[in-house]
């Protein structure tokens, strides 16, 4: 059980997910009209991302416990663990509701800022950077090349 810890487990189980959610990708039908980018380019591309990232989960090593570490050390990082899940859950679902009236730019712009202050990255400006560059990127992938309507929300675009 040496070669057993939780990366390789949770990895095992996203990779099993993706292959399925890789299976349904594949069975979705193509337009009858020829299309740069069809509506299954998308699903595929995610389904190939998440088994990618899997398997990067499964070859992570996992750090190995100190003899130093005490009881309520280990106890005190459960409990963080614990809220930041929490957390994490309830960002979720005030996404979800946000969505509709911020829009998705706004949303999930606070979305992952605010989650990457929860997880404890307090580099402000580059987080800020990040995820605006990765929220706008997909904003204009969604919009402009897969001509898929997003909420606008709060913002005029």
């Amino acid at each position: 059980m040496k070669y057993i810890n939780s990366n390789r487990i949770i990895g095992l189980l996203m990779g099993l997910v993706s292959l399925g959610y890789l299976w349904m990708a594949f069975r979705i039908p193509t337009f009858p009209m020829p299309r740069p980018i069809d509506s299954d380019w998308f699903p595929k591309l995610l389904g190939i991302a998440l088994l990618l990232l899997s398997i990067l989960l499964c070859l992570e090593k996992q750090d190995t416990p100190t003899k130093k570490e005490k009881a309520p050390q280990k106890a005190s990082k459960v409990r963080e663990q614990t809220s930041q899940l929490l957390i994490t859950l309830l960002a979720i679902a005030g996404y979800a509701f946000g969505l509709e009236w911020l829009g998705f730019v706004l949303a999930s712009s606070l979305f992952g800022i605010g989650l990457s202050y929860c997880y404890g990255y307090r580099r402000h400006l580059i987080s800020v950077v990040a995820t605006l560059a990765v929220v706008l990127s997909l904003y204009l992938i969604m919009t402009r090349l897969l001509e898929v309507h997003l909420p606008r929300g709060l913002l005029p675009f």
